[in-house]
């Protein structure tokens, strides 16, 4: 008769460790999914602020960056009024996705970013907020927009 003593074989032992680390990889990955889905969408608007400031100075134009907690857009100076812009696909009104704070810090205190014809703007850090993730963009009023 052979006898078998107590504890754990290397396979069982491997297979455990596979299983927790399965399990471990697939919480951090839910984790990260919506800090990710922020972190594209600042991507993007980075891009699109950088598109803005330029397509101001070509149009001679000033062109406003504005947003609430669903959507954004970007609104071009026409005579005395602010308009959305509808003639360029990439700067459209588009939706956050999902319910998204911002805040705009700027050392004049204002909290509207503009672009006009001028070279310099004023720098700007934009705070983007979703789902207790934060992303900022920072500008350094040169046109280089950058994640932070």
């Amino acid at each position: 008769m052979v006898r078998r003593s107590a504890g754990f074989t290397l396979i069982e032992l491997m297979v455990a460790l596979v299983i927790v680390g399965v399990i471990i990889g697939a919480v951090g990955f839910s984790m990260r999914s919506a800090d990710r889905g922020l972190h594209f969408e600042a991507e993007r608007l980075v891009q699109l602020l950088a598109l803005a400031r330029e397509e101001a100075q070509v149009r001679g134009a000033p062109i406003r960056f504005e947003s609430d907690d669903e959507n954004y857009r970007f609104m071009i100076r026409r005579g005395a009024r602010w308009q959305p812009i509808l003639d360029d696909r990439d700067l459209r009104e588009r939706t956050w996705g999902g319910t998204t704070l911002l805040q705009v810090i700027r050392p004049d205190g204002d909290a509207k970013i503009e672009f006009g014809r001028e070279q310099v703007d004023a720098p700007f850090v934009l705070r983007l907020s979703r789902d207790g993730n934060t992303v900022s963009i920072a500008a350094n009023g040169l046109g280089a927009f950058g994640l932070q």
